[in-house]
């Protein structure tokens, strides 16, 4: 009888390959992840039978804990751009708070490893996000625009506004406001 995955070692595995990924990029080798992982090689394969595989999930629990973190700081019960406030500032806090994990979703959201599969099932877990983007920016400029050149365009600027936040602590707080007010003035 087979022995059953152990949740420890899956994660380990995750956990690695996603910091490695942050300091070397995708070509980390599965020998590195598992050597980082403190497990044997082969095993790294026990828990994912590919390398992709692995890159998928990586890219499905970063978003998802990107997502989660987001949807749990907009309050349903106050105005749109209320929303969209807390929106921006859990986005643009969960980078600056897990800058490894920000690089390696930025190298995933680009790479031709994921799948659609991963693609859409992080689309459907942030349809809430989506939506009050989509709500905020049908009035603006933008309205006729594509829904994923928006999304790239807001994304965009959020990534800037981390980089500024990271790069100058002390002015961290007035760039976040910033970057709110240049998205919410793009969009609305």
């Amino acid at each position: 009888m087979a022995r059953p995955l152990s949740d420890d070692r899956r994660n380990a595995i995750i956990i690695a390959a996603t910091a490695l990924i942050a300091e070397r990029g995708l070509s980390t080798s599965t020998a590195d992840i598992a050597k980082h992982a403190g497990i044997s090689n082969g095993s790294v394969f026990t828990y994912f039978e590919t390398k992709t595989e692995l890159f998928n999930a990586i890219y499905s629990e970063l978003k998802e804990d990107l997502i989660q973190t987001v949807l749990a700081a907009i309050p349903s019960d106050q105005d749109e751009k209320s929303q969209f406030r807390c929106f921006w500032l859990a986005r643009t806090q969960w980078g600056v708070a897990n800058p490894g994990k920000r690089k390696v979703a930025a190298q995933l959201h680009v790479s031709d490893t994921i799948t659609d599969a991963s693609r859409r099932a992080a689309t459907v877990s942030a349809a809430p996000i989506l939506d009050l983007i989509d709500q905020v920016a049908k009035r603006g400029t933008l309205r006729a625009a594509p829904r994923g050149y928006v999304l790239e365009l807001v994304e965009g600027m959020a990534g800037a506004t981390m980089d500024f936040m990271i790069a100058n602590p002390a002015m961290a707080e007035e760039a976040s406001q910033a970057g709110f007010d240049a998205v919410w003035r793009m969009l609305a």
